[in-house]
């Protein structure tokens, strides 16, 4: 009896003591800006092919993922749409700071439904989006906590079309609720990012904003302050050549000089 319950509890302390399952080691979740989807679903792809280790991303707005994160939600690396999410992040301590750097950069642009008549919009200042978009309304993200909502607010009032165009606007969710507002032609003019538009069969670039028109799109990456240990190995992936060329063929800059 003794030997049994001997070899009962031997069992229960290397039980204890053994690693967390392999699928728990070999595994990450990111969550990253909607607008990120399928260049990062091929980066992903490509990584989990080369490491073995499986990626789960979570697609929403940089708002609503930093928000979720400070609330505990089990992340293992962060991709912002912009600076000042990833700044409350690291703020609130949500982040390791030496993982940190910025990765892309976008453009925005102005899309249209495409069977619109409506090509080549030139703009600039004293730009009336209010008057282009006729009785409809303009899908943009919200202004007031999404990254493109942001951008695209700051690029109407330095343009000066901004009064005019508040009151017509249809705010969503993210980027990619934006995408489908137009696409499903609900409304005649968008604004999203470049990248965007050009996944979007549906949709059609009818202008671009100018640079300086509004804040560089920059999206810096960073691991969680719970991250697990391979999220800095992801993250390397990330800056390395193989992740670049996926992330330029959907239109995205590369902003740092590769790894690999």
């Amino acid at each position: 009896m003794f030997v049994r319950l001997f070899a009962a509890l031997s069992l229960l302390i290397v039980v204890a003591a053994a690693p967390p399952p392999a699928a728990a080691q070999d595994s990450l979740t990111v969550f990253a800006a909607a607008s990120l989807k399928n260049a990062l679903d091929d980066a992903d792809a490509a990584f989990s092919k080369a490491t073995g280790i499986k990626v789960t991303a979570s697609y929403e707005a940089s708002s609503a993922l930093a928000k979720q994160i400070e609330q505990g939600a089990p992340a293992d690396a962060f991709i912002s749409a912009d600076l000042a999410w990833m700044d409350y992040a690291s703020k609130h301590k949500l982040i390791k700071p030496d993982t940190r750097f910025n990765l892309l950069g976008n453009k925005l642009v102005l899309i249209a439904p495409k069977g619109s008549k409506l090509d080549h919009v030139v703009i600039a200042k004293g730009f009336d989006i209010a008057k282009l978009a006729g009785n409809g309304r303009i899908a943009i993200a919200d202004v007031k906590a999404v990254p493109a909502g942001r951008y695209a607010k700051a690029a109407l009032t330095s343009l000066g079309a901004w009064t005019a165009a508040e009151p017509k606007l249809a705010q969503a969710e993210n980027v990619r609720a934006t995408l489908a507002f137009v696409a499903r032609d609900e409304t005649p003019l968008g604004i999203v990012y470049a990248t965007d538009a050009k996944i979007e069969p549906k949709v059609k670039i009818v202008g671009v904003f100018p640079d300086g028109s509004y804040p560089p799109v920059t999206y810096p990456v960073a691991a969680t302050a719970a991250g697990k240990p391979a999220a800095v190995r992801y993250l390397q992936f990330l800056r390395g050549g193989a992740a670049k060329a996926i992330f330029e063929k959907y239109g995205f800059s590369f902003l740092i000089k590769p790894v690999s």
